[in-house]
């Protein structure tokens, strides 16, 4: 394990030692590269997480399944028939792919920064940008950012207030 002392300036101007440690050395430089981008972006205007209602929906299905697991587990030791052992397996499959599902879906974080974005690993400063489109596939609305350079992130609805944060990122492009 190897550790890095990384010195970071504060609002208040005085630097700062900072301990973080890390597996390996690779680990090391995405994270020094990842601080200089968003450093460079300058100061966090507003940060945009999971929208509640699919915190909501994974919260209710891990619950679900989890009671049904414990209940199958208890019909099976009272029966003692293999198709209980069976369903309780597939409900704690349900449970452990939402679980899952819900570890990933916490990355989906977009910051808007003074000089840029960024989502997941995308990175952007407002003259990188090159446009950004909306497109309404049924009832789902998704949001396409793409860079001048060719790279591209599609921003869904599973962002709380999606509008809102679309809407500054197109404000912050035009002036």
């Amino acid at each position: 394990m190897l550790l890095s002392k990384t010195k970071f300036q504060t609002n208040n101007s005085f630097d700062c030692e900072k301990s973080v440690h890390f597996k390996t050395v690779g680990e090391t430089e995405k994270y020094i590269l990842m601080t200089e981008k968003t450093e460079s972006l300058g100061k966090l205007i507003s940060v945009y997480g999971i929208a509640p209602a699919f915190l909501q929906r994974a919260v209710i299905v891990a619950v679900l399944s989890f009671f049904f697991f414990l209940a199958m587990l208890v019909v099976f030791s009272i029966r003692q028939n293999i198709g209980y052992f069976f369903l309780s397996t597939a409900f704690l499959a349900v449970y452990l792919l939402t679980m899952f599902g819900w570890l990933m879906m916490r990355k989906n974080i977009l910051k808007i920064y003074e000089n840029g974005l960024t989502y997941r690993k995308f990175t952007a400063r407002w003259n990188e940008i090159e446009a950004v489109e909306s497109s309404r596939k049924g009832a789902k609305l998704n949001f396409e950012i793409r860079k001048v350079k060719g790279g591209k992130i599609t921003i869904t609805e599973s962002i709380h207030q999606v509008e809102q944060a679309v809407a500054l990122i197109e404000s912050k492009i035009k002036s």
